[in-house]
């Protein structure tokens, strides 16, 4: 699909992958607009990109329809990238054996995964009145789920949960926006060179990238910027999660 003067939506796009996103996706010529918190430099890496910023909690229906509306103006939305998303560890007990913070469950399962479902609800709605391209394809999703959605870990039961559910709904939303000619696929990356990661010591860091296979590093948030360009650009891939982990299968800590 070329996206040469289309709209690109990012998620998460003020840093990480999204940022690596889009990034490359400006490079490709399409008009891409970051959405992000108001409090992330999203604005600045956006007018650097000759894109637009949306100040948006991905879980809100008003704050996303009104950053697919930014995004829409800028051209036929052909391409929305799903990377918001948090992390913080917590076990189901903690320290004295008492049952940890439901709410802190909630918080990761309502940004990761029903954001996520969100985001793809609002996009679509207008992608699906967008005038196809080539071969009736209007336009791709690409969500982003984990490893931890297949191998996760001890302190990992809501971040599991909720990027498994981003995977588990891949295939359903794929097989009912076929209709309109849009795929829906989702990236399960490994253990990347995240802000969260790259904030830790380099012998850490170092550690955890000795226990890849091969490449025996982290994965680099343009390996996955460079995934989501070749989805837009093969248009038989739909309804598929694909790992991208130098085939880690994650210990139980």
């Amino acid at each position: 699909m070329d996206i040469t003067g289309a709209s690109a939506l990012v998620t998460g796009g003020a840093s990480g992958l999204g940022l690596a996103t889009a990034r490359r996706l400006a490079a490709a010529g399409a008009r891409v607009t970051i959405v992000d918190l108001a409090s992330s430099v999203g604005a600045e890496l956006a007018a650097e990109l000759g894109g637009s910023f949306a100040a948006a909690d991905v879980t809100s229906v008003e704050q996303v329809a009104a950053a697919v509306e930014i995004a829409a103006a800028a051209g036929p939305l052909r391409v929305v990238v799903n990377c918001a998303g948090i992390a913080p560890p917590a076990k189901v007990l903690d320290r004295d054996g008492s049952p940890s913070s439901l709410a802190d469950f909630e918080r990761v399962i309502s940004i990761n995964l029903v954001g996520t479902y969100n985001v793809i609800g609002q996009a679509s709605a207008v992608m699906a009145r967008t005038e196809p391209g080539d071969d009736a394809d209007r336009g791709v999703i690409v969500n982003t789920a984990s490893v931890a959605a297949f191998d996760g870990q001890i302190g990992q039961p809501a971040y599991s949960a909720s990027k498994g559910g981003v995977h588990a709904m891949t295939l359903p939303i794929a097989r009912e926006l076929a209709r309109y000619g849009i795929r829906v696929l989702t990236i399960a990356p490994g253990i990347m060179e995240t802000p969260m990661l790259m904030g830790l010591p380099q012998a850490a860091q170092d550690s955890l990238g000795q226990q890849v296979p091969f490449p025996a590093r982290l994965g680099r948030p343009d390996e996955y910027a460079r995934l989501v360009m070749a989805i837009i650009d093969n248009g038989y891939l739909n309804g598929e999660t694909i790992r991208l982990d130098g085939s880690i299968r994650m210990a139980p800590r």
